[in-house]
């Protein structure tokens, strides 16, 4: 079952918390970081990305940078920028996409650290491949931090009882932080959980009612904290399993409130095939319809494809196996034929599967998506506009747009020990960094 303990967190003041919590390190580049934080010397971004608090050029695996993180996140306990909490606890963290709409949904998770031996003995379950260099860079901000200072985003299977625990909590004490952040609108609000009575039964709920738990976001920075763990324990001869170092801060949400947004994607070229002669070797494996307006009212278009109106209708996939695509100025929907796809394989299922098998393999000769520069991936918070820019734009040829993937099916995936095709899963909300931080002594 799963483990999960509190800790004494390292926490913001109330007047500053807007301005220090900042988006994750891998959300923004070097250049996006340095412009959000002009006139803000209080984001996490400074510790997160401290190249950019250094001369162009450097990067955040340089040595110098490495040294300015230290020194930026000494700077913010010095300051009291962050402080540390009294003794060990649990939070609540809330978020919202639209916080302002009165019927809003909101997610909430517990914030808690989870522990390392977990993340090695697969009761803590990943649904992607990390890549060395990647842990690598992250295992390094661990060391040289002895923090985690951006949690893990995980999934657990959803329990009557700890919800209830939850929602007694939000209901009836006001939140400590609470707040609206200005780069997207997205709400977030933060609840201390003190009380050592409900520490203690959402700690034993977990070890009796959670079977595991499921890594959503942060599968590198998940392996890195677990491995520095790991090292940390090797190089200690006293090491008796209870030191800091054996944990890792994770925010963990029941699986019913997640949000799973589709990640579509955008290729250069048809392969040297002609338009007409990609449709035809579309046709084999897809039904295609074209979104024009001849369309509206059950009217028919009547071009062959690829369709000429100029009237095309912005379309998004309404089903699993359903797909968007467009080119040349013109929407389409794309349904696979049946027995193109076996539904009784969690990873056959899938539409990126499907879509990779049947068009970016089959007939755009993409084999990689890790490592071919063909091919580009869209978050689907970005909205089918990106894709149309794109491609007007002259820089891709076609774009497809996926019906995201289920809770169930990346839980289906992870249980089974398979692993996700690259750039499948898109979470949303992000989780702010910096709302709380977890030091590793």
């Amino acid at each position: 079952m799963s483990v999960i303990r509190p800790f004494k967190g390292y926490r913001p003041p109330v007047d500053i918390v807007e301005k220090l919590a900042s988006r994750p390190y891998d959300v923004l580049n070097t250049e996006e970081a340095r412009e959000e934080c002009k006139g803000n010397p209080y984001s996490l971004l400074h510790v997160t990305k401290a190249e950019i608090d250094l001369p162009a050029g450097h990067k955040d695996s340089d040595l110098e940078t490495y040294i300015k993180v230290v020194e930026n996140f000494n700077m913010f306990k010095d300051y009291g920028w962050l402080v540390q909490d009294n003794e060990e606890k649990l939070y609540i963290y809330a978020q919202s996409m639209n916080p302002k709409d009165a019927n809003a949904h909101w997610q909430y998770g517990i914030v808690a650290c989870a522990w390392s031996e977990d993340y090695i003995n697969k009761v803590i379950k990943k649904h992607e491949l990390t890549r060395k260099d990647k842990e690598e860079d992250r295992m390094k901000h661990v060391r040289i931090t002895n923090a985690n200072v951006e949690p893990v985003f995980f999934a657990y299977p959803a329990v009557n009882e700890i919800d209830a625990i939850v929602n007694n909590i939000v209901r009836h004490e006001k939140p400590i932080y609470d707040f609206i952040a200005k780069e997207d609108g997205f709400g977030h609000r933060f609840w201390v959980i003190d009380d050592k009575a409900t520490i203690a039964k959402l700690v034993e709920l977990f070890d009796k009612k959670v079977p595991a738990m499921y890594i959503a976001d942060g599968h590198h920075r998940s392996a890195a904290a677990a491995l520095v763990g790991q090292e940390k324990k090797e190089h200690n001869p006293h090491h008796t399993g209870k030191e800091e170092y054996n944990f890792f801060m994770t925010v963990i949400f029941p699986d019913n409130q997640l949000n799973v947004i589709d990640y579509n994607r955008v290729v250069k070229d048809l392969n040297g095939l002609s338009t007409k002669d990609f449709f035809k070797a579309l046709q084999e494996s897809f039904d295609i319809e074209c979104k024009c307006d001849c369309t509206k009212d059950g009217g028919k278009c009547n071009c062959e494809f690829p369709c000429h109106c100029e009237c095309s209708t912005e379309y998004k996939p309404n089903k699993l196996h359903n797909f968007s695509m467009y080119i040349e100025g013109v929407w389409y929907s794309l349904t696979a034929k049946p027995g193109t796809f076996n539904d009784n394989d969690p990873i056959g299922v899938l539409d990126v599967t499907i879509l990779s098998n049947l068009v970016l393999d089959k007939i755009l000769g993409i084999k990689d998506l890790r490592t071919d520069k063909r091919i580009d991936f869209v978050g689907g918070i970005r909205g089918l506009g990106e894709l149309k820019r794109r491609v007007d734009s002259g820089e891709m040829k076609v774009a497809f747009a996926l019906y995201p993937v289920s809770m169930k099916q990346i839980i289906d995936i992870a249980d089974t020990g398979n692993i996700m095709p690259p750039k499948t899963t898109w979470f949303e909300p992000k989780l702010r960094s910096g709302l709380v931080i977890h030091t590793l002594e």
